[in-house]
């Protein structure tokens, strides 16, 4: 720096910050500072020190509480110079409005604003990419200041290696806050999602019960009736996902879990005590009804109550529950498919949803759905505590005003897609900027069913018949790979794009069929028609089985999100119903080429996805982080430096470490007079009776 510059007046530490990062620029006199500083992901220095993790965290904790009450103090403790010192951190926006938010807590707000509500398998890659951009972000800001407080003191800039590490010590901080939800997590939360899963568990298990007693269920019965028993479950699917999105609005998503369970209940008892063929048909279209419901509100349910940081997590609970139920199903035939007590195969439904009821009480309402109908709601805050497992009245309504600003943002009315009729859908495809995403997503779905998947697990039994001694095991084999494969395509989801793992999905799908059709013509053993098998459904599992729903919760805005999960469902359950239907007549009238068709369209969508359909693999850290500085441009940052107040203050440090020591020592005082509150009781004092109603976990809305 020049000698004129130093003898300029630079600004203190309480003046602002501009958002809006652009190069080659100064601290100027009247406060203004926008330093560039280049790079957006966290730099991991080897030679510095390691950072204390634990201390770190219990730092951030406190900087947040410190902010959010205005700079107090843990009570029987001394206050420090650091401590009365410390200045509240907050943002004036470009309408005036303020918000009075840590850098973690900004974090967090802006992963509310970004990750949809919904839960869907592989959604992890976008959770950690935006943590990361946010994290920068942050770091960026406690850059800025950290720099411009050195200039206001030393008349010196912090010099590149000073840079280096404390943009490394910020983001890593900040990083380690975000990512913390994915491992603390709580026990309401626990038993509300276990719970929810079971209904998945029932979808997956009606997906493949079918599959084993064709031969004992009413001997004698036609080709017709089987084929539209299993059909009759696809044909319920699309108008129960219809329904879904209404019933969650009108009912609160609780309310609409627990139809749902009833309806299971009423079809599983209807399958199990049926009278004929006719029954069976009945029944399997309730369950795929309910089914349909499921499909749609359980990751609609667990988005909502998780934090966005976990909600790929969950979305891949579903899909292994789903997967799971397949399975059983499998292994259940083998004591139950046969004359005498192939109805016990069918009563695990109503089994399970009897279950399913009596675990209830441990089903939560959706805060969002709560606070979409007031935001003034006390039961939502009363659940947000429970769920998040927060200490504090300001920590929760901090809570609450991420999920309102998210609502606002996203605008995500679950009726949406069903009460704007065909108006919604015009505007999403007459957007240029996600028409061909809408395209994609419809003919993935198309592909995704008309390759024939279900054909395998509705009817696998009959395609190994001739083939191997006993079909089951070959059927219950494939369900067994089906799992492992699920596991395999989260691994390789967070690796690889994908655009590519489509190609490959429908490349080797496409070589199975080919193995498998050659193995039923006799050109091949017997052995390679169950390899083509297994390796069929392995393929499948690791492109077209996720990405088709993965592409619309990562590329979609927030506000299409809704409509393309909607348009994508309903095609889906349409196309599962004809392959459900036809297969039969299909593997009757072509025998050995009953797969040619379904490598065709395999070749076909191999074809689109090498041509037409664009990398999905979603946005880079890169990306998002300048996607948040153009966001926030007009935005005026105060008092955003934390890494000198939680890593440097010594005497802070060693009073915060008190402090926990004195909460430890409380907590397992109460936990032996067993007096500890675990998260499940109210708010407010709980002495306080005068419309205790309103606190009620289960009451009506």
């Amino acid at each position: 720096m020049g000698s004129k510059r130093e003898e300029e007046e630079f600004p203190g530490e309480s003046t602002p910050l501009v958002g809006s990062l652009q190069e080659n620029q100064v601290p100027l006199k009247d406060g203004e500072y926008t330093l560039h500083l280049p790079g957006v992901t966290p730099v991991f220095p080897s030679t510095p020190k390691p950072l204390d993790a634990t201390r770190t965290r219990k730092s951030m904790h406190e900087m947040s509480n410190l902010a959010d009450m205005g700079g107090g103090v843990l009570s029987g403790f001394p206050t420090s110079t650091a401590k009365t010192n410390m200045k509240k951190s907050y943002s004036v926006s470009a309408d005036g409005a303020i918000s009075y938010l840590t850098p973690l807590q900004m974090g967090r707000h802006e992963l509310y604003e970004s990750i949809p509500f919904t839960a869907v398998f592989g959604l992890q890659r976008k959770e950690r990419n935006m943590s990361v951009a946010v994290s920068s972000y942050a770091a960026d800001l406690d850059l800025l200041e950290a720099d411009q407080i050195a200039v206001a003191t030393t008349k010196k800039h912090l010099s590149s290696k000073e840079l280096e590490l404390r943009r490394s010590q910020a983001s890593l901080l900040i990083l380690d806050e975000l990512e913390l939800d994915t491992v603390m997590v709580t026990t309401p939360l626990i038993f509300a999602v276990l719970v929810a899963a079971m209904s998945q568990f029932l979808v997956g298990y009606n997906t493949g019960v079918m599959n084993a007693p064709e031969s004992v269920v009413f001997v004698g019965h036609t080709v017709a009736e089987w084929s539209l028993a299993v059909a009759a479950f696809a044909i319920g699917g699309p108008f129960g996902a219809n329904l879904a999105a209404n019933l969650a609005e009108t009912r609160g998503r609780r309310g609409a879990l627990l139809i749902n369970t009833y309806l299971f209940l009423l079809g599983g008892l209807v399958q199990s005590f049926a009278l004929n063929m006719k029954f069976i048909i009945a029944s399997r279209f309730i369950i795929g009804f309910a089914s349909g419901i499921s499909s749609v509100l359980v990751p609609i349910y667990l988005g909502e109550l998780a934090p966005p940081t976990l909600r790929g997590t969950l979305g891949t609970l579903t899909q292994f529950a789903l997967v799971v139920g397949i399975l059983v199903s499998d292994f259940f035939a083998f004591p139950f498919a046969t004359e005498s007590k192939w109805r016990l195969l069918f009563s695990v439904t109503a089994i399970t949803a009897i279950l399913q009821l009596f675990c209830a009480p441990w089903l939560l309402e959706s805060p969002r759905w709560l606070l979409s109908k007031d935001t003034k709601s006390r039961k939502a805050r009363y659940i947000i505590k429970k769920l998040r497992g927060l200490r504090y009245d300001h920590e929760v309504d901090t809570e609450v005003e991420h999920f309102v600003s998210a609502m606002e943002v996203q605008k995500v009315n679950s009726s949406d897609s069903n009460s704007s009729g065909s108006g919604g859908y015009a505007e999403m495809f007459g957007d240029k900027n996600v028409r061909l995403l809408v395209v994609s997503c419809i003919v993935l779905q198309m592909t995704q069913q008309l390759c024939g998947i279900n054909a395998v697990f509705y009817y696998s039994t009959a395609i190994f018949k001739g083939v191997i001694d006993n079909p089951l095991i070959g059927t219950t084999l494939v369900g067994a790979v089906n799992v492992v494969a699920t596991y395999i395509a989260l691994l390789l989801m967070d690796t690889c794009g994908r655009r590519t793992l489509l190609l490959w999905s429908a490349g080797g799908m496409f070589a199975a069929c080919i193995i498998l059709v050659l193995s039923l013509l006799g050109y091949l053993t017997n052995i390679y028609a169950l390899v083509a098998v297994i390796v069929y459904v392995s393929f499948f599992e690791i492109g077209l089985g996720p990405i088709p729903w993965l592409i619309v919760a990562e590329m979609f805005d927030a506000k299409y999100v809704s409509l393309a999960m909607s348009a994508s469902c309903q095609v889906n359950w349409f196309c599962n119903f004809l392959v459900g239907l036809i297969f039969p007549y299909m593997n009757k009238y072509l025998g050995p080429y009953s797969f040619v068709p379904f490598a065709t369209v395999l070749f076909v969508g191999f074809i689109f996805s090498a041509i037409w359909l664009p990398e999905t693999q979603g946005t880079t850290p890169e990306e998002l982080q300048a996607n948040l500085v153009k966001k926030n441009a007009s935005t005026v940052y105060h008092n955003m430096s934390f890494v000198d107040e939680v890593i440097g203050a010594e005497e802070l440090g060693d009073q915060w470490r008190m402090a926990m020591d004195q909460v430890r020592a409380e907590e397992e005082e109460a936990m032996n007079d067993g007096t500890y509150n675990y998260g499940f009781n109210p708010i407010d004092d709980p002495n306080n009776t005068e419309n205790s109603n309103n606190f009620l976990p289960f009451a009506p809305p």
